[in-house]
């Protein structure tokens, strides 16, 4: 199937799915026929807590730290328990689990996750941190290079669970590109690493380009997701006891950056440029369509965003998909957002 049938099938599936799963009075407010805006360009549809503190084959379902289209046009949502669901975009509900495990079968803190063109899964884990790819049932057919200072100290100058969170495929599916989640030690805070890794073939992946992004003070980069003309979606989150979660979205143009992948630390100097980024929302602001939220949040909609995809595209506007991480934690939530941004 076409990549842009697919994209559509899944947006109009992921529009039943939700408005059918949407619970009470927030699927009462999430189909009312207002702009449901929050921002100039940014607006929210409806989101979904069906899949929330709820366990399938004995798996519990949830910590999603990532989700992709299949080509079938089934949603990928990879747990950073080391498990990777697939679930209907009718209904969200898993059709079938897989678990996933390095070369010695332990299991991964898996963060970022792509479907390659032949239907196998790129799947990012932080731990030291890597890129593996797997079959569909779960088997190791390659990992690709890591630079060193990118690598957890002592190895390199990466900070523990600060690696690789975000990963996403640049248009034409040739370049792959892995976000680093915060600051090397001896970079500026702040200043967050992107990697790339170009396709050879049947030699897989080479190490790319590498470029350099500043997130808001405070915050880290969860997810990128590229955008169909080779711009980036990122979100920005962090978290505050007592407040809640902050969650930003930015869209980035990492095409005029430095290659960064020559220099040791990054200042904020002058020579380098940073990937230009403008705010697309801040999600504090979207209506709250009457969520609840089980821990202080500024807007109880909000609570940990750690995964992104895009579901569909036409004339500049994207349908978006988020997911939270609840961490399996009784106080947080597994939600899925349907978000419609205007680039």
């Amino acid at each position: 199937m076409r990549l842009r049938t697919v994209l559509a099938t899944a947006t109009a599936a992921l529009a039943a799915a939700t408005c059918l799963t949407a619970a009470g009075p927030a699927e009462a407010e999430a189909n009312s026929p207002t702009d449901h805006a929050c921002s100039p360009s940014v607006s929210i549809d409806r989101f979904s807590d069906a899949l929330d503190k709820t366990t399938y084959e004995s798996t519990f379902v949830g910590n999603f730290s990532a989700l992709a289209v299949n080509r079938n046009g089934m949603l990928a949502a990879l747990s950073d328990r080391s498990s990777l669901f697939a679930l209907s975009p009718w209904t969200l509900q898993p059709k079938r689990v897989v678990r996933l495990a390095d070369e010695n079968g332990a299991d991964l803190d898996s963060e970022g996750l792509v479907v390659d063109r032949d239907g196998t899964y790129l799947v990012s884990s932080e731990t030291e941190p890597s890129i593996r790819r797997y079959s569909r049932d779960g088997r190791i057919l390659d990992r690709l290079p890591v630079p060193d200072a990118l690598k957890v100290a002592p190895a390199g100058r990466a900070v523990g669970n600060g690696t690789f969170e975000g990963l996403t495929f640049l248009p034409g599916r040739r370049t792959l590109l892995a976000s680093m989640e915060y600051a090397l030690s001896g970079d500026t805070a702040g200043i967050v690493r992107f990697q790339t890794w170009q396709r050879h073939g049947k030699d897989g992946f080479r190490l790319g380009a590498q470029y350099a992004y500043r997130a808001d003070t405070g915050l880290g980069v969860p997810e990128v997701t590229a955008t169909p003309d080779g711009r980036l979606l990122v979100l920005e989150r962090g978290w505050t006891s007592g407040v809640g979660n902050t969650v930003r979205l930015y869209l980035a143009d990492p095409r005029r950056a430095t290659n960064t992948a020559g220099i040791d630390t990054l200042t904020g100097q002058d020579d380098v440029r940073l990937i230009r980024k403008t705010l697309l929302a801040d999600l504090v602001n979207c209506p709250s369509l009457g969520a609840t939220a089980r821990q202080p949040q500024p807007n109880p909609l909000l609570d940990n965003i750690e995964a992104m995809t895009i579901t569909g595209h036409s004339k500049g506007h994207l349908r978006l998909l988020l997911a939270s991480d609840d961490n399996q934690n009784p106080v947080q939530t597994t939600r899925l957002y349907s978000l419609r941004v205007r680039l």
